[in-house]
């Protein structure tokens, strides 16, 4: 099979494709026929060696590349209750390992895949997992209740925009900061208040937000939003700002989780989180994908197609 891997960590074009064999699933496991996976900020940073430079990960011969996946059970290990045929989408959030979902085939832990969302186009379905399931995870870390205020910062963004989405479901205030061409977009998403910066939001809630999901890392200038005592969810590896004014700082690594993606799967079938495309790449014209990320200012997922 083919599959994209990353050896000199150089960046976008140091990206390999090769010829290796199929992974076979071991106990607890699926291998999925990918068709199809999104490129994210993530898959940047392991092909440009970040995730080395941080310490999330040890230095190796190998990287594979891709985290989310989109697909059908082509096999399955003992002890599975995932049947070949099915449809699933999936996050392969294990860094060091040297093949992942971009590729024609992956084998994943049968607690890191769920039934796709029924009747979804899979390129579509590519790239719901990795976002939306890091915008939960975080929304989770901020413990807000109904009614309580949230600002997300680069609400037009992959992970951005599902908290808005997810936010704005679960019944909180959402303030969205993004740049001032993106307000129509984060309103659509659900935004009942859009500010271009953390600076703005006290005009709107005097005394500070009870909650900040700061998914455009902007780190302790946005925490200038949030109220004394308040919650931060830092969606970066590097280091985390201090607990200022007692603010609660919770450091977010994303994890494979099958309830949550369950719930996510269940949400977008139903219409209550949306999927965005922003283009297709055949899995050989990668490269391509990979730079045009790295450029920024694209505006949902770039899906590979093997």
């Amino acid at each position: 099979m083919r599959a994209l891997v990353a050896r000199r960590l150089d960046g976008p074009e140091a990206i390999e494709l090769i010829e290796t064999a199929v992974p076979e699933p071991d106990a607890g496991q699926v291998r999925i026929k990918v068709a199809a996976a999104a490129v994210n900020p993530v898959d940047l940073a392991v092909a440009g060696g970040l995730a080395v430079t941080f310490g999330l990960t040890a230095s190796r011969e190998q990287f594979g590349l891709g985290w989310d996946v989109a697909g059908t059970v082509d096999a399955t290990g003992p002890g599975t209750d995932l049947s070949p045929g099915t449809a699933v989408i999936g996050v392969a959030d294990l860094l060091g390992r040297p093949l992942k979902t971009h590729a024609e085939y992956v084998v994943l832990d049968a607690d890191a895949v769920t039934p796709a969302p029924e009747g979804m186009d899979p390129v579509a379905a590519a790239t719901i997992g990795l976002n939306a399931l890091t915008a939960l995870q975080a929304l989770d870390t901020l413990k807000l209740t109904p009614g309580q205020t949230v600002l997300v910062t680069g609400a037009a963004g992959g992970v951005g925009g599902y908290a808005v989405e997810l936010a704005h479901h679960f019944g909180l205030q959402v303030i969205a900061s993004a740049a001032a061409q993106d307000e129509e977009l984060v309103r659509r998403l659900g935004a009942d208040h859009f500010v271009p910066g953390p600076t703005e939001v006290r005009r709107i809630v005097p005394a500070g937000v009870d909650g900040l999901l700061d998914a455009a890392v902007i780190g302790i200038g946005a925490q200038e939003a949030v109220r004394n005592h308040g919650r931060h969810a830092h969606l970066q590896g590097g280091p985390k700002p201090p607990h200022l004014r007692g603010i609660t700082v919770d450091q977010v690594f994303v994890h494979a989780n099958r309830p949550q993606l369950t719930q996510l799967s269940q949400l977008a079938a139903a219409g209550a989180i949306s999927t965005r495309v922003a283009d297709t790449y055949p899995l050989t014209d990668a490269v391509p994908a990979y730079s045009r990320l790295a450029k920024g200012g694209v505006r949902g997922r770039l899906v590979l197609v093997p």
